[in-house]
């Protein structure tokens, strides 16, 4: 028989730093948000997701989802993580003091590492190691180890997979609340 336990999502301050979460927010029961973090509209943080702004800033604009177990993060006085809307962050990757803009699909298990520019509408593949200080131009797709890109991103790719990964989060989110 299933049981359920009440748990609650690890949403602690930092330096007297709360996070900001807006009602229309999904985080899961095992989340952990801590110190510098501003969320927009409609975001989702999923199990066992870790988003830290305990040693600098870290924004999120609307719709952005951040699935299970990716760790969102920055480097203390130097890198801040800036998300804009529409930004799906996959299962375990993590995405660490870098500025990533609307419409970006980053893949399962990738790396996006300090000074990252991740330009509109891009995708970053599974697995993917974007090396620092790298420029990802709007509409690319890049892959690999160092990630580098290999393609421009089709208007069908950029509405086929990563708007509707974005949308299904939003509903997925619904299901939990």
């Amino acid at each position: 028989m299933y049981q359920s336990k009440e748990t609650m999502p690890y949403i602690l301050p930092v330096k007297g730093v709360m996070p900001e979460i807006p009602e229309s927010c999904f985080v899961a029961p095992n989340a952990t948000i801590v110190g510098d973090v501003i969320m927009g509209e409609d975001c989702s943080i999923w199990f066992n997701a870790v988003v830290r702004g305990d040693v600098n800033s870290i924004r999120m604009g609307n719709k952005v989802n951040v699935q299970d177990g990716a760790v969102i993060h920055c480097t203390y006085q130097k890198t801040k993580t800036n998300l804009g809307n529409n930004v799906s962050i996959g299962h375990n990757a993590l995405v660490h003091g870098c500025t990533v803009a609307d419409n970006v699909l980053i893949g399962m298990g990738s790396i996006v590492m300090d000074n990252v520019e991740i330009g509109e509408g891009s995708i970053i593949a599974a697995g993917a190691v974007v090396l620092e200080g790298t420029k990802v131009p709007a509409g690319s797709i890049f892959a690999g180890v160092p990630a580098k890109k290999v393609k421009d991103i089709s208007p069908e790719l950029l509405k086929g997979e990563v708007e509707r990964i974005a949308n299904n989060y939003l509903m997925y989110s619904s299901w939990f609340k």
